[in-house]
């Protein structure tokens, strides 16, 4: 099956990832300045962990997704980077604790180094397809944060979605529902989190 026919076979739990009132807020204005904060010194927590687990991901990937999966890892470092220049310019703390929500997801990456290679390229792949989907729905973002929704909806992020879909549909998971609907929910959680941080 086709990574991508997950998405209509979860139609629920997907628009709750990728069409939450955080996104709403960030595109309309009204996301309190804070809870945006919150969420972004979290997501770098998140992209450190990410990086983390998509390293190992790449020692054991099938040599045809290593590309792919190499290139990710460099985006990985450079949005890291970014992630610095942005905490500078809002004064925020990248040091700041984990937040429940962010500490689950970091369970989870860590409980897919023990996964099958396809259940863990099937998680990558709704990792990144539900966040590019997020926040091509928010665009074009209220004017404060109209950068950072043209940051992470740019074509080269679409063409490496893309690239991680073939490479997930090359090395079928066992169960892609299961793991498809276990990142979801952790993606959604993500979002409650910076509304109830505040």
């Amino acid at each position: 099956m086709p990574v991508a026919d997950l998405l209509p076979r979860h139609p629920e739990a997907w628009r709750r990832a990728t069409r939450h009132p955080f996104l709403d807020a960030v595109r309309d204005g009204t996301v309190p300045a804070a809870a945006f904060d919150t969420w972004l010194v979290q997501d770098a927590r998140f992209v450190a962990d990410l990086l983390r687990f998509q390293a190992r991901l790449l020692a054991r990937a099938p040599r045809p997704a290593q590309a792919v999966v190499a290139g990710g890892l460099v985006a990985l470092v450079e949005e890291l980077d970014w992630f610095d220049e942005q905490a500078a310019v809002r004064g925020l703390d990248l040091g700041a604790p984990a937040l429940p929500a962010t500490a689950a997801y970091a369970d989870l990456l860590a409980r897919l180094d023990d996964a099958d290679v396809g259940t863990a390229l099937t998680a990558l792949w709704t990792i990144e397809r539900t966040y590019l989907d997020a926040w091509s729905y928010a665009r074009p973002g209220a004017p404060a944060f109209r950068p950072f929704v043209e940051h992470w909806t740019v074509p080269a992020f679409a063409t490496y979605v893309s690239g991680l879909e073939a490479a997930a549909d090359a090395v079928p998971a066992p169960e892609p529902d299961a793991v498809f609907a276990e990142v979801v929910a952790a993606e959604a959680a993500f979002w409650e989190m910076a509304v109830d941080a505040v």
